[in-house]
């Protein structure tokens, strides 16, 4: 099952947790990013997932995040697909989709991913027969999941 971790997902556990739904998502990411570390789940990652990673501010938690898809990545959609993943994220920003979402959502689209995992409420709301959007604690919670 592959499985693409966009930036709000991976950033989750480091979020500040005074909310249920915020403890639950973070939870859950790390839930799943165990699951990729046994095998369970194959983990794309793509240029546009470096490039967000690499502006973090936070110094420890974009090495440690780095670190992690370095390790577990099996898919990785790198700069060369940057013209055909940014013609992709077009079509998708026609839905009134940021640009950098579109390219997650495209890279994810490229490689086949079965569930794209996100926070991103605006994100959520996207619907392609592609893939299966989830947060992260929907992922569980559902029988797609």
């Amino acid at each position: 099952m592959k499985i693409y971790l966009d930036t709000c997902a991976f950033n989750r556990p480091y979020d500040k947790s005074d909310e249920l739904k915020v403890l639950l998502e973070a939870r859950s990411v790390l839930l799943i990013q165990m699951f990729i570390a046994v095998g369970l789940f194959d983990l794309v990652a793509s240029y546009m997932l470096i490039y967000e990673c690499e502006q973090s501010p936070y110094r420890d938690k974009r090495i440690s995040i780095e670190h992690y898809i370095q390790k577990f990545t099996k898919c990785f959609v790198g700069i060369e697909n940057k013209a055909e993943i940014e013609e992709i994220a077009q079509v998708i920003m026609s839905s009134g989709v940021k640009f950098k979402d579109a390219c997650h959502l495209a890279a994810a689209q490229k490689a086949k991913c079965d569930f794209f995992i996100t926070t991103d409420k605006r994100l959520l709301k996207y619907k392609t027969d592609e893939m299966q959007i989830l947060s992260p604690t929907e992922f569980f919670t559902t029988k797609e999941g």
